[in-house]
């Protein structure tokens, strides 16, 4: 089974990452991979059990649920219910430290899934890399901007 883990540290308060990522429905505002994302049932975004229907620029599309969000804590996790992607059982999970030195955020992303074991490494590094490492530089480009 594998399990991915990436974190990075962001020259920006946590508060101010956590406005753009405890939205489950606002990642097609900041991610490259998502075009577009709806909540299904127009059910609040932060609502336990709120399922997140998106497209993919390359067209594809996947389903994920909120499993828990925590405003207090700044985390939220989350599952995949449907995707093209041969992964399967995804729970990934997301948490943003404070870094006092610089006011910046430490950002921890991990998930664990199973997926055939022929298509391990090349899911694996989709995940990492095409995810979670896209998604860290999308955040810095974004938060940049909105200064």
């Amino acid at each position: 089974m594998p399990h991915i883990v990436k974190s990075t540290i962001l020259n920006a308060p946590t508060d101010a990452v956590w406005d753009v990522l405890r939205d489950f429905n606002g990642h097609d505002r900041w991610h490259p991979a998502v075009a577009t994302s709806s909540i299904e049932r127009a059910q609040s975004a932060d609502k336990i059990g709120c399922v997140r229907r998106f497209k993919l620029k390359d067209g594809s599309e996947l389903r994920e649920q909120l499993l828990a969000l925590s405003d207090l804590e700044q985390t939220f996790s989350y599952c995949l219910l449907d995707t093209p992607v041969p992964m399967f059982n995804y729970v990934a999970h997301v948490r943003l430290l404070p870094v006092t030195d610089g006011d910046r955020t430490f950002w921890h992303w991990e998930s664990r899934f199973t997926t055939k074991p022929e298509d391990k490494d090349r899911v694996s590094h989709m995940v990492a890399e095409d995810i979670y490492q896209a998604g860290f530089e999308a955040i810095r480009r974004h938060l940049k901007e909105a200064a």
